[in-house]
C-alpha cells in the first residue's frame, strides 16, 4: 500500500502544482489534461521506466492537447464531465506503455516554436510554478463531504441549509437572494437560464443554493429531473444577485488559505435585513 500512497502523492502534486499558477480554463482547456499528465507520469515510473522514458511520455501526453471545456459550461454542460477523468486516466495508461516499448519522445513539445502546446494552446506562455514538488497538494486536498455539490459552491450550500429553518416557510415572501462569491466561482458556475440535465444542474450555483434553501439538504438524487421540475427552484433561482467580493477571490488564491468563502443573505419583502 505504501506504493499506492506513493504514487498517489505524486500524481495529486504534478497535477495540483501545474494548476496552482497555470490557468487552463481561461484559455478555454479543460484541467483534465492535468489529469493525463500527472497519471502519464506516475505510470510509466510504476511500470519501471527511466527518467528519460518518464519524460518522454511526458512529451506525448502534451502532444495530445487538451479537450475542450466546453462540455463543463452552458449551454453543453453534460456528463462527459464525469467520465473525462478515467478517460484521460486510460490514455495515460497506454502513452506509457508505449513509450516503454520503444516509442520516442519528442523533446520540445512544449516550447517548439509555432507547433509546441505553448503557442498552439496557452496563448504562448510557458508554465509558470508557485513551489517546488512535494506533498503539499495532497495535504490541503478538499473533500466534498458535506454535499455533492461542485468544489466553489461547498461553502453556499453549507449557507442555504443553515438559512432553511427561517426561509421555508416564507418563500412567497423572498425579495431576492443575494450570492456572494468569489471570481472563480462567478466565471465557472454561475447560470442563468434553462438547465438542460443533472450534470448542467451540479455546476450551477444558483440551483445548488436554491435546493438548499427550500429542501435544508442536498443530495445527489436533487439533481434529476423530478426535483428541478419542481416550479420553486426556478423562482428562487430567478431571485438571486451574485455578487464577487474581492476579499473571498483573493483568498482562494492565497497558498496558506485556499479559501472557498460563499455568503448567502435573503431579503424579504417587509421585515429588516436579514443576517449574512
Amino acid at each position: 500500500m505504501k506504493d499506492v500512497f506513493d504514487a498517489m502523492v505524486k500524481a495529486h502534486e504534478i497535477q495540483g502544482c501545474l494548476a496552482l499558477e497555470n490557468s487552463f480554463n481561461r484559455v478555454g482547456l479543460d484541467h483534465v489534461l492535468l489529469v493525463r499528465v500527472a497519471s502519464t507520469a506516475v505510470v510509466a515510473d510504476m511500470l519501471g521506466g527511466t527518467r528519460d522514458q518518464v519524460v518522454d511520455a511526458l512529451s506525448h501526453a502534451f502532444i495530445d492537447g487538451s479537450s475542450l471545456r466546453t462540455y463543463r459550461h452552458a449551454p453543453n454542460a453534460g456528463p462527459r464531465k464525469s467520465w473525462a477523468a478515467g478517460d484521460a486516466t486510460s490514455r495515460a495508461v497506454r502513452l506509457a506503455m508505449l513509450v516503454l516499448k520503444g516509442e520516442i519522445g519528442y523533446p520540445s513539445a512544449l516550447s517548439a516554436p509555432t507547433w509546441g502546446f505553448y503557442d498552439v494552446s496557452f496563448q504562448s506562455t510557458p508554465f509558470r510554478f508557485q513551489r517546488p514538488y512535494g506533498s503539499y497538494v495532497m495535504e490541503n486536498v478538499l473533500f466534498k463531504i458535506s454535499y455533492p455539490a461542485e468544489f466553489h459552491a461547498q461553502t453556499a450550500v453549507e449557507a442555504a441549509v443553515a438559512l432553511h429553518p427561517e426561509v421555508s416557510s416564507r418563500l412567497h415572501d423572498i425579495d431576492k437572494v443575494v450570492l456572494t462569491t468569489h471570481e472563480s466561482a462567478i466565471r465557472i458556475i454561475s447560470k442563468t437560464g434553462a438547465l438542460n440535465n443533472p450534470a448542467d444542474r451540479d455546476h450551477c450555483l444558483q440551483y445548488m443554493v436554491a435546493v438548499g434553501l427550500l429542501k435544508g439538504d442536498l443530495v445527489a438524487e436533487d439533481y434529476e429531473d423530478g426535483v428541478a421540475a419542481d416550479s420553486r427552484l426556478d423562482r428562487l433561482r430567478n431571485s438571486m444577485v451574485v455578487e464577487e467580493d474581492p476579499r473571498f477571490s483573493d483568498e482562494y488564491h492565497q497558498p496558506e488559505k485556499r479559501s472557498i468563502a460563499n455568503a448567502v443573505q435573503v431579503f424579504f419583502r417587509d421585515g429588516p435585513p436579514p443576517k449574512k
